[in-house]
């Protein structure tokens, strides 16, 4: 991560001379999300400031049930009157779900590290600080913090590593041009936050019904184009009958992504009988972030998310067509 963007100095004055934060973040947080609104919220009212982490969830990860309490999920009247907000891991307001309608019409900052987004650099709508080749949006919090002239209290060391490992695997993503971000990473266990820990919390306390869903998602695996892409679904009765606890993407990604010759992997999952998510991971070799546009969904070049009108057998040969066109195969 070589020339980080520095924080913005209307940032660190919009952040000084409010008093009152909405901290939003998008719909289905990952730790990321979670990690850089709390630990920016602890912040926030550390400097004297009322901070309002909000979130329209569903929490659907069993590392983040621990943290659901702390947010609201619709600011209302009293919420909203003096505030200004800060959306956080997302730059398409949209992308707050229905957080969105409670946001509108309020001074806006946004802080995130998606190349996708409705907003520039700066425009009437919003400030933006934007940075792409950051790994995490915690890592940007980390720097805003020390713009500020603080240190990160022990929990809010936690909070950003949390986001870190979240977003980089553990570290797994992390290339030759990553020495920097690990440089971030010993700032934050030095003030206090443990990789055990972590590690534990992001691994650890899975269902037993996560590994029967997990298993079931692997037996409908279906390779295309020459191996280059794995496609697997979850029906909605799978969902049903495991529960949303039962879900254990990242060793399904991990999984799959040891497999000679896969480039890309996509999950397409029937969240309710009218709408499916999906989640897409990669390879260098493929940006998954710019499939996702073209269905509306966004995210990095070699992980992205997509939630969309429609059922598995609709999106299915949709899907392939999208990945068809970028190795031109048959």
């Amino acid at each position: 991560m070589s020339n980080p963007v520095p924080v913005p100095k209307e940032l660190l004055d919009f952040i000084k001379k409010g008093a009152k934060f909405l901290v939003a973040g998008h719909k289905e947080p990952d730790g990321d999300c979670v990690g850089s609104q709390l630990a920016l919220s602890s912040v926030l009212q550390r400097l004297g400031k009322e901070a309002i982490p909000c979130s329209a969830g569903p929490f659907k990860r069993t590392e983040l049930l621990p943290y659901k309490d702390s947010f609201i999920t619709c600011p209302g009247t009293k919420e909203r009157a003096g505030a200004g907000v800060i959306i956080m891991d997302c730059s398409a307001p949209r992308r707050t779900g229905d957080l969105a309608a409670g946001l509108e019409g309020l001074p806006t900052a946004v802080i995130d590290h998606h190349i996708s987004g409705e907003y520039g650099t700066k425009t009437s709508e919003a400030l933006v600080y934007l940075d792409p080749a950051a790994y995490s949006v915690t890592v940007m919090v980390l720097r805003i913090i020390e713009a500020l002239g603080l240190h990160p209290t022990p929990e809010e060391a936690e909070l950003l590593l949390f986001g870190l490992c979240t977003d980089t695997g553990f570290f797994r993503h992390i290339d030759e041009r990553g020495a920097e971000t690990l440089e971030y990473a010993a700032r934050m266990i030095r003030a206090g936050a443990s990789p055990k820990r972590i590690f534990q919390l992001i691994h650890g306390g899975k269902s037993l019904n996560s590994r029967f869903l997990l298993g079931i998602q692997l037996s409908k695996v279906q390779a295309f184009f020459g191996g280059k892409l794995l496609l697997t679904t979850e029906a909605y009765e799978d969902t049903r009958r495991f529960g949303l606890e039962g879900r254990d993407s990242d060793t399904l990604y991990q999984l799959l992504q040891s497999i000679a010759g896969v480039e890309a992997i996509v999950a397409i999952r029937q969240e309710t009988l009218e709408n499916c998510t999906l989640g897409l991971r990669s390879r260098d070799t493929v940006d998954v972030a710019a499939i996702a546009a073209k269905f509306g969904g966004g995210g990095h070049k070699n992980a992205a998310g997509i939630s969309i009108p429609g059922t598995i057998e609709t999106l299915y040969p949709q899907i392939l067509e999208a990945f068809k066109g970028l190795w031109n195969e048959e």
